[in-house]
């Protein structure tokens, strides 16, 4: 994935144009509003759906596994930008605990062992009270179905790029236990491209 992110950064450079999605701005307003400050953002890319968080006023983390990505993003939004470069394989990246977790159309690119740790890793890092917000591909999308069958859901594009699409009973076994209380359906387009159906996926952290 990382070598497909690079060659497709560098020569697309900001390839889903600089406005943040629907959901991101959404999100930033909800985390403002109820008080959140320190905000973590796995998958930051070159930092679109970054830019309302930093204009909400709230502290932002991000983690990045393209270094092109990360340039792009210091020009979009400034040097002193903190993301941490690896993989989100790799987390936690510090000993830190957020407020919040907005990762926005990374989940669906993982395997299944990476997304159980992803989600898990996520959680973790949550403050009692605090929210993570996921946003995926669903079956409803035109790609699904499309390409190398890889397993249930799971399909590889024509440029090698593995999605697996989330139904609601995905979402139930794999963040149910992680305090699911939203899983709603969104389009998301941008950059001249047509509307993709996302699911928004929102859970709680509760005080054990």
């Amino acid at each position: 994935m990382n070598e497909f992110w690079e060659d497709a950064f560098q020569e697309k450079k900001r390839m889903w144009g600089d406005e943040p999605t629907t959901v991101a701005i959404e999100t930033a307003e909800t985390f403002q509003r109820i008080g959140f400050r320190k905000i973590l953002l796995p998958g930051f890319g070159y930092g679109r759906n970054a830019r309302p968080f930093y204009e909400k006023g709230l502290e932002v983390t991000g983690i990045e596994i393209s270094r092109t990505a990360i340039q792009l993003a210091q020009e979009l939004l400034g040097s002193e930008i903190h993301i941490f470069h690896g993989s989100v394989d790799d987390m936690p990246f510090d000993q830190d605990v957020y407020d919040g977790v907005f990762c926005h159309a990374l989940i669906h690119l993982l395997d299944a062992d990476q997304r159980e740790k992803l989600i898990r890793d996520c959680y973790c890092q949550l403050r009692d009270g605090g929210m993570m917000v996921f946003t995926s591909i669903t079956k409803d999308a035109s790609t699904y179905g499309v390409g190398e069958k890889l397993g249930t859901d799971c399909y590889r594009t024509k440029d090698g790029v593995d999605l697996y699409f989330y139904d609601e009973d995905s979402i139930q076994e794999e963040f149910g236990q992680f305090g699911l209380v939203e899983a709603t359906k969104i389009d998301e387009g941008g950059n001249g491209r047509p509307a993709t159906k996302f699911w928004k996926i929102v859970c709680n952290k509760t005080p054990t």
